[in-house]
């Protein structure tokens, strides 16, 4: 782990939902739990995660594959990506279907007494949609949400969510939860989840598109970080959660 890249942050490990991870803690005020991107806890991710603590919030920031603190590299992500594949608690190919990691991130994002807000990037986007099913998650934001991989129309279209999962998801929406969503309007990886999202929460769902630059572009937060796309998430957080 590269401890400068993590100077500050308070590490842990948390354990729930059958799993152990470890967790990284930082700030005062109201709970966000930020989900890391492939390859793992990038020092993108950090900053980005340090700009959330910035505005006024506690982050808890779990490592689920990968190696906290770590630089990107072509090949440190297809080793994560290889581990996000054979790990059981994510569902990469399989529709219809609850990650099960999420189980693990609801009793993490259950730690506070009030609403938190999570974020999911990338293989972890969707996450924050199964987080809302205990009532725990007021805040929840998908940014390039991509699992189950978007192979085929019905997988590219799925919201990595079981049909009891998804009904419960809906109400919540029904009753005033919102969804942000951000993404690439060229992002292949995403597939087709926001028509999804749009057709299934309705006007719950904010869907924030920025336009392509590159055939690769891809994280809107972190790697090809977007500073309108940061400002909406801060925003978001601060208009659900500092009341």
């Amino acid at each position: 782990m590269s401890a400068a890249v993590l100077d500050g942050w308070k590490a842990g490990t948390f354990t729930g939902g059958g799993l152990t991870r470890p967790v990284y803690r930082r700030g005062s005020g109201p709970g966000v739990v930020v989900i890391h991107e492939v390859p793992g806890i990038t020092p993108k991710v950090t900053a980005f995660a340090q700009d959330v603590v910035d505005a006024g919030f506690t982050v808890v920031m779990p490592s689920l594959v990968g190696e906290p603190g770590r630089e990107v590299s072509a090949g440190y992500s297809l080793a994560s990506v290889a581990r996000i594949c054979i790990a059981s608690e994510f569902t990469t190919w399989a529709t219809g279907s609850t990650s099960s990691v999420t189980g693990f991130l609801r009793e993490l994002a259950a730690c506070s007494d009030a609403g938190v807000g999570a974020i999911g990037m990338c293989f972890s986007g969707g996450f924050a949609l199964g987080m809302m099913i205990d009532g725990h998650v007021a805040a929840p934001v998908l940014s390039q949400p991509s699992l189950p991989f978007a192979v085929g129309r019905q997988r590219s279209a799925d919201l990595n969510l079981s049909p009891g999962d998804l009904a419960v998801v809906k109400e919540r929406a029904a009753a005033g939860c919102e969804v942000l969503g951000l993404r690439f309007d060229q992002d292949r990886l995403v597939g087709r989840r926001f028509d999804s999202l749009q057709r299934e929460l309705g006007d719950a769902f904010i869907a924030v598109e920025y336009p392509s630059s590159k055939k690769t572009d891809h994280s809107v937060v972190t790697e090809q970080r977007v500073e309108d796309g940061v400002k909406r998430v801060l925003s978001f957080f601060r208009e659900k959660l500092l009341v």
